[in-house]
């Protein structure tokens, strides 16, 4: 699948990520605001996104959905892999609202898994918003170059050269050159599995008429025998 393929598949009926979000943020009845703390984005960002003037990285959505209590897939039409083994030049390609950034899904859905992974095409050009989150990541750099950002720290990464790190560091990436670049990423943040659920959830409030009613009709009861 090319890029002109996926961007045509946008253009012909598939909604857009911005109104998608917008759409779930409506019907979970958050705010802006509330959306942006839960999943660690800024207010300004997500209202660009959300008007699809700006297109998330794959991690950022992630983070975005999961805040919302779904999986990345209710925004992507992603392909699934249903199988452990996927064969090269087998596998499909897609993107988020059909942008320069290429991603290929390389890790399977099971019970308990915990590792995500992709093989993503960076443009010439491209540079990703800041993000910090929870889990880590591992950066492999197989064709070409990027500029990192890790804690305000500016490294260029080669052909052949990973960076393994915690997410919560902030970090952004770019392609400062003039040529594609093709980098394997492995982390724990869950991307596609279905039972992502939001980082904090609202207690169960007590049902009325136990525990403290009971004792309360109990020891009456217990005085009334007594007298």
């Amino acid at each position: 699948m090319t890029l002109a393929t996926i961007g045509k598949a946008e253009l012909e009926g598939h909604p857009k990520v911005g109104a998608l979000i917008r759409a779930r943020r409506r019907q979970q009845q958050m705010t802006l605001e509330a959306l942006g703390k839960l999943a660690e984005v800024s207010v300004g960002y997500l209202s660009q996104v959300e008007r699809d003037h700006a297109t998330p990285s794959l991690g950022t959505l992630a983070q975005i959905a999961r805040a919302l209590g779904v999986g990345v897939d209710y925004f992507v039409s992603a392909p699934a892999t249903q199988a452990a083994l996927t064969r090269a030049g087998e596998r499909n390609q897609f993107s988020v609202n059909g942008s320069s950034m290429i991603y290929e899904r390389l890790g399977a859905d099971f019970p308990g898994n915990t590792l995500s992974s992709f093989v993503m095409t960076v443009p010439p050009g491209y540079r990703s918003e800041t993000v910090a989150h929870e889990g880590e990541e591992i950066l492999y750099v197989l064709e070409g170059s990027i500029t990192q950002r890790l804690d305000g720290e500016e490294m260029v990464m080669n052909s052949g050269d990973s960076l393994h790190f915690r997410g919560n560091r902030p970090h952004s990436w770019s392609n400062h050159t003039d040529q594609p670049a093709r980098l394997l990423w492995t982390g724990t943040l869950a991307l596609f599995r279905s039972t992502a659920r939001p980082p904090r959830q609202v207690a169960a409030k007590p049902k009325p008429g136990v525990n403290k009613p009971v004792k309360s009709k109990t020891t009456h009861k217990k005085q009334e025998k007594r007298t």
